[in-house]
């Protein structure tokens, strides 16, 4: 069990100088990707291991802080299985596939994600995203003869010239310039690179302010997704509560719109919400948070040699776990697209799929972030009469549960897209066109 001191320690990387920062004109790359979360150290890897050479920036010099995201759904553990670290990160999560919601002091329903058996992944797990990360760090640097990691590289500036860009970069000591035949920017939802491109979202911006916190201690709750509707220990609003690793519990409270980001920070006001809500005092705030959220996305991913994904291409609220794990899904797509077009085996059409498909995909997440956020969040009275009423109704009517919306949590979407043929067959088992290929038990010859 790791220690908040322990991880600083574990988790900080030392600047290095690079023999790009000595050449006379700047160094040429296939790939340089920017930014190493979850997203920008899967991409680095999927490409590694296909045999691709990458530089992958990071403007920090550790991993960072707070558990952030959390919930890694089934089709995300896979992609981690195939880049050498899932199982790793099941073993050292917690698994997870039921949920239960609730509407005061009353559970209006439970449900099961992944109620069939014989599924090699689970439907999720709950692990803090500085694990996730340092597990994907340690494959990068296994790979350190295909990926080039620079901690504490900050790029400034991107320039487009032909078939190619020029980034430059600060460092701590100064500044250097090198060159790509493509940038994927994986930088997070402030996207430095999107701005210094001029690049702006499309989408709802949400005004409500949510509570996240990490807390210590030892419980003999469930190891379940629990939501809660204006709960009794916190009047009008709503709860989630989440077990991680380490005796870590995710706490999410609701606070409204008009909440004062600094003064709901303090400890002395955390505290006694958290004390509420659990009924005792007998845990240790590790890490608090406040923060608001968007649905909104980039018209197109692809803008000439520089290739978005993650956060930097779409952002939605955190109610269904979609943002870490749509992230993670573009760097899947994105890898062996961009593979076979470095090898000359494929033109732009096919990197054009990928801002189609990871575009559908982002449409998809954003529609069902929003519905959720509504129904969480009502925007106004009218709404939140319907809100009630859906939620009075649930309690003894079982086809109202449908409306309940406490987020629809991550599935991986389906393409319709053109790298698929027409079904002439018809085909209308499990396994359809622009799906993953569903996991699905096998009889031996033998038996």
């Amino acid at each position: 069990m790791e220690s908040a001191e322990a991880r600083e320690l574990t988790f900080r990387f030392a600047y290095r100088r690079s023999p790009d920062q000595d050449a006379a004109l700047p160094a040429r790359h296939p790939v340089v990707i920017v930014g190493a979360g979850p997203v920008g150290l899967s991409l680095a890897i999927d490409l590694a291991q296909r045999g691709v050479r990458v530089v992958l920036l990071d403007d920090a010099e550790r991993i960072g802080e707070g558990s952030r995201a959390i919930c890694f759904a089934k089709r995300t553990l896979e992609i981690f299985d195939r880049l050498g670290v899932g199982e790793e990160l099941v073993d050292k999560g917690v698994t997870w596939q039921r949920g239960r919601v609730f509407h005061g002091d009353r559970e209006l329903y439970g449900f099961d994600l992944l109620p069939e058996t014989g599924h090699r992944m689970p439907a999720f797990i709950n692990i803090q995203q500085y694990y996730v990360e340092a597990a994907l760090v340690a494959r990068a640097g296994e790979l350190a003869d295909l990926i080039d990691l620079r901690w504490a590289n900050r790029v400034t500036d991107v320039v487009q010239a032909g078939e190619g860009a020029t980034l430059t970069v600060e460092t701590p000591e100064g500044p250097y310039r090198l060159a790509a035949d493509w940038v994927a920017a994986c930088d997070g939802s402030r996207s430095p690179i999107r701005a210094m491109m001029g690049l702006d979202f499309a989408g709802e911006v949400f005004d409500d302010r949510f509570l996240i916190a990490d807390v210590k201690m030892t419980a003999d709750f469930p190891t379940e997704r629990w939501f809660w509707f204006q709960p009794p220990f916190h009047a009008g609003q709503s709860a989630l509560l989440h077990k991680q690793p380490d005796d870590i519990w995710r706490i999410d409270l609701q606070l409204g719109r008009d909440a004062d980001v600094e003064v709901e920070k303090r400890p002395e006001n955390v505290i006694p919400r958290i004390r509420r809500m659990l009924g005792h005092d007998d845990f240790v705030l590790e890490w608090v948070s406040i923060y608001t959220f968007q649905c909104r996305r980039l018209a197109r991913f692809i803008h000439g040699r520089v290739i978005f994904a993650g956060d930097s291409a779409h952002q939605v609220s955190p109610f269904g776990a979609r943002g870490a794990n749509s992230g993670v899904q573009d760097a899947e797509n994105l890898a062996w697209k961009l593979t076979l077009v470095l090898a000359g085996e494929a033109g732009p059409g096919l990197l054009a799929t990928y801002d189609l498909e990871r575009g559908a995909a982002a449409d998809e997440n954003i529609l069902n972030s929003t519905r959720a956020t509504d129904f969480i969040a009502p925007a106004s009275p009218g709404e939140r009469r319907l809100r009630d009423a859906a939620l009075a109704l649930a309690a003894t009517a079982p086809f109202a549960r449908r409306l309940v919306n406490s987020g629809r949590l991550s599935v991986p979407s389906t393409y319709d897209t053109p790298l698929s043929t027409p079904d002439a067959d018809g085909w209308a088992g499990t396994a359809k066109l622009g799906t993953p290929v569903p996991d699905v038990p096998l009889v031996r010859a033998d038996g």
